[in-house]
């Protein structure tokens, strides 16, 4: 066999086998939520004039339905990123949340998040626990001591959704200091008192400016999947 056929054989053999040791990339399997650039802000309509007085208000209707009280949110926010060689799985130790029905109803209503980034810390086996957690932790990724925080606003909460998910979220996400327009489908319940959510979605982490590539021989996958499970008690 000639010197050449035999750099193109070992070549192949090498390409199949480092092929056949990617790790799945979990980001395929979880619904991609639909991220966008937030719209321009409505420039504010001018101030209507004001009415003539009265005698007195008027009462207002028996009908009319009082907003509901925010209420807080317990629960878990993990995430997990994953690279050529393996995922690693995350969890967020510390965040703030509310949620408020419309009537009853998830629909119509209101969600928010507040996340402590500091709070990150990994799940899984993995002997470099504590220098991995201070890379993500760095400017490379979350970048904590700049971004304390990564924010989640709804803007509307609707009925239906793909995939048997009973609602779908729109919402304005920040992280790293990075505003999106985002939309991700969810399933939300409502037994007696109890208000229950979940939701499992993937982002591309460039939209936020997460830009690390990673080790050439073991690149760092773009897409990152977010899981929410939280509930909530009505008084």
């Amino acid at each position: 066999m000639s010197l050449y056929r035999s750099l193109i054989l070992v070549a192949s053999i090498s390409a199949l086998a480092a092929l056949s040791g990617c790790a799945k990339d979990p980001s395929k399997d979880a619904p991609a939520a639909k991220v966008s650039e937030p719209a321009p802000e409505e420039k504010a309509a001018e101030p209507a004039p004001a009415p003539a007085p009265v005698a007195a208000a008027a009462a207002p209707s028996p009908t009319a339905a009082a907003p509901a009280a925010a209420l807080p949110l317990t629960g878990a926010i993990d995430f997990i990123g994953s690279k050529v060689t393996g995922s690693h799985f995350g969890h967020f130790k510390e965040f703030t949340g509310t949620v408020a029905l419309k009537d009853g109803k998830p629909e119509g209503g209101h969600l928010d998040f507040t996340v402590q980034t500091a709070s990150l810390f990994t799940t899984d086996e993995n002997p470099m626990r504590e220098k991995l957690e201070g890379h993500l932790k760095s400017p490379d990724f979350f970048d904590v001591a700049k971004y304390p925080t990564a924010t989640f606003t709804s803007t509307e909460i609707a009925a239906g959704g793909p995939n048997g998910a009973t609602h779908t979220i729109k919402g304005k996400l920040t992280l790293r200091g990075v505003t999106k327009d985002v939309e991700f489908p969810a399933t939300i319940a409502v037994a007696g008192k109890d208000i229950s959510g979940k939701t499992e979605f993937s982002i591309n982490r460039k939209d936020f400016g997460i830009v690390y590539a990673g080790m050439p021989d073991n690149l760092i996958r773009d897409g990152v999947v977010l899981k929410i499970d939280v509930k909530a008690t009505l008084p």
